[in-house]
């Protein structure tokens, strides 16, 4: 961008858990979806990975809060502070202009006509001139490099943080899809749940989402299994400091419930798919995207359940991402964007 373009354009994937930003083809900003806010003043205190740092461990006068629930917005002003200095961390230094901004937004593909019009006004109101939505899955299915406008049906899985978006897409639209709220963040609470009841130790959600990542598993046997990870908190009963080692088999078990919900909405969403895309689905794959994806042994629980293989996007935590950057760049071409 030359110092007189007065356009900017940004293509943003405002997650659950982290929100991604491309500029150029780029990826400029990838931060957790959290802001810090002083109680009081309701000033801007840190956004991103700072308040990620703060979360659970804040005094009275600030609060951290994730604007984002289930995919959608919960809190209309913390979400467009977030947007808002999410977009600041672009140019830093720019402070003779504000460009005005072009924005693709990827939503859920589940969204009410409610839930579209708060994104769309968190979006201008942070200075989005021309903003354009996208659903999720679509989105991913350009990210992964699927050709959505061919006559052959492609389906997506995209498990985010707040929901699994599920759906057959032929011909440059959805022909059927599913948006459950069992995601990530379903996956962080069930590990909290397990961890009190099974172990009589109380974790915050940092912690189950260490967890999670480092012996998270959809299986309770893998080739190559992690190495148990240890921890530590106060037990519930006396208050005294507790240091516990988990395996994955234990966190395979405790997310077998939330896994088989995913798999009956995929089930659900084969079962209203036309027969001729269900035989190119049958052929090609199922698409797995999403920070989920990474879940150890996923794909091979799913292929075994539903006898279609299952493939892992390229970079599944930006494909979301890497698809609304196309989509920008061929806003005249996709019929598909929403104003």
């Amino acid at each position: 961008m030359g110092f007189f373009s007065f356009q900017q354009e940004l293509a943003i994937d405002l997650g659950t858990a982290n929100t991604i930003i491309i500029h150029n083809d780029k990826v400029v900003v990838n931060e957790p979806s959290i802001v810090a806010i002083e109680v009081h003043t309701n000033r801007l205190i840190a956004i991103g990975e700072k308040a990620r740092q703060m979360h659970g461990k804040t005094h009275e006068n600030i609060k951290t809060i994730r604007p984002l629930r289930d995919g959608v917005i919960a809190d209309f002003q913390a979400a467009e502070l977030m947007i808002r200095g999410m977009i600041k961390m672009i140019n830093p230094k720019r402070k003779l202009f504000t460009p005005s901004l072009k924005m693709v937004v990827c939503i859920p593909s589940g969204s009410t006509e409610v839930e579209r019009r708060a994104v769309r006004d968190s979006s201008e109101h942070a200075g989005g001139r021309d903003v354009y939505m996208i659903f999720e899955p679509m989105a991913a299915a350009i990210g992964i490099g699927l050709d959505v406008e061919a006559p052959d049906g492609c389906m997506v899985v995209d498990i985010g943080g707040g929901t699994t978006e599920i759906a057959v897409i032929a011909l440059g639209g959805i022909v059927c899809n599913i948006s459950i709220r069992v995601a990530g963040d379903g996956f962080t609470s069930d590990i909290q749940d397990y961890m009190r009841h099974q172990h009589n130790i109380k974790i915050g959600e940092r912690t189950a989402e260490e967890i999670k990542i480092q012996v998270g598993s959809a299986l309770p046997e893998l080739e190559e299994p992690p190495q148990d990870f240890y921890v530590r908190g106060p037990n519930l009963m006396t208050a005294l400091p507790i240091e516990i080692p988990i395996s994955y088999q234990e966190i395979g078990h405790c997310l077998d419930k939330s896994i088989s919900k995913i798999e009956t909405a995929i089930l659900s969403v084969l079962e209203q798919t036309p027969p001729e895309l269900y035989a190119d689905i049958v052929t090609r794959g199922i698409y797995l995207a999403g920070g989920g994806a990474l879940l150890r042994g996923l794909d091979r629980r799913l292929s075994d359940k539903i006898s279609i293989p299952f493939h892992i996007a390229e970079d599944p935590l930006q494909a979301v991402a890497r698809g609304t950057g196309i989509a920008l760049r061929h806003v005249d071409k996709y019929p598909f964007l929403m104003r």
